[in-house]
């Protein structure tokens, strides 16, 4: 009786087994779900990587978001920190002007709707960049002017649009911008994401720093 028991249960064994590869096969063939959601991700990873980043100080980190982000083109924007010497700051870190740390905006963009010499355009136009270290009320080295440049292309780019603003004469001073490499950025921590914008404001003329 139990040789009897082991022998039907390596039957059913088998037929399980069987089953299953035929119906994988036939799932496989007739395209339902299962085998529709990897190629979906492959999809989505095609459409991120058409994306590209550009990351950009200037003041305020608030309403620099918000001036981006109203912009065709821009997929995605973070405020965060950048340029400094402490691993993970936090915004009190970087207040005590002590980090190194620059508040940036790295800005994801897709580069078939808007270029990077039109986002270089917008950062020179919504800020001062001959003040040094300070915009507007705003002090300190993390209120620099700064473009944190993600490949060569981009860094030819800023360095050619900086000469050019400057040979303008638009500006009486010289123009106090830092163009670098981008380093590691800092995400900022989530009350500053899209500050303006959840609070119904359109620019972040504040009499005090924040």
């Amino acid at each position: 009786m139990k040789i009897q028991l082991i022998g039907w249960g390596l039957v059913l064994a088998v037929l399980a087994v069987t089953a299953g590869s035929i119906s994988s096969r036939w799932t496989e063939q007739s395209g339902l779900p299962a085998v529709v959601r990897p190629v979906s991700r492959i999809i989505e990873k095609g459409a991120d990587m058409a994306t590209q980043k550009a990351t950009f100080g200037a003041g305020c980190f608030w309403g620099v978001e918000a001036t981006f982000r109203k912009l065709k083109g821009v997929v995605a924007t973070d405020v965060g920190y950048e340029g400094g010497t402490l691993k993970n700051p936090t915004y009190e870190d970087v207040c005590t002007d002590r980090t190194g740390h620059a508040e940036v905006v790295q800005v994801e963009y897709d580069p078939s709707q808007i270029s990077y010499e039109n986002l270089l355009d917008v950062f020179w136009k919504n800020h001062d960049p001959t003040q040094v270290n300070r915009q507007g009320p705003d002090f300190g080295s993390q209120y620099r002017s700064a473009i944190f440049y993600h490949d060569d292309a981009q860094r030819a780019a800023a360095e050619g649009s900086l000469a050019k603003l400057q040979a303008s004469g638009r500006f009486s001073r010289p123009i106090a911008t830092q163009i670098t490499p981008a380093r590691e950025f800092y995400r900022a921590e989530e009350y500053h994401q899209q500050y303006l914008e959840r609070r119904g404001l359109a620019s972040c003329h504040i009499p005090q720093g924040h």
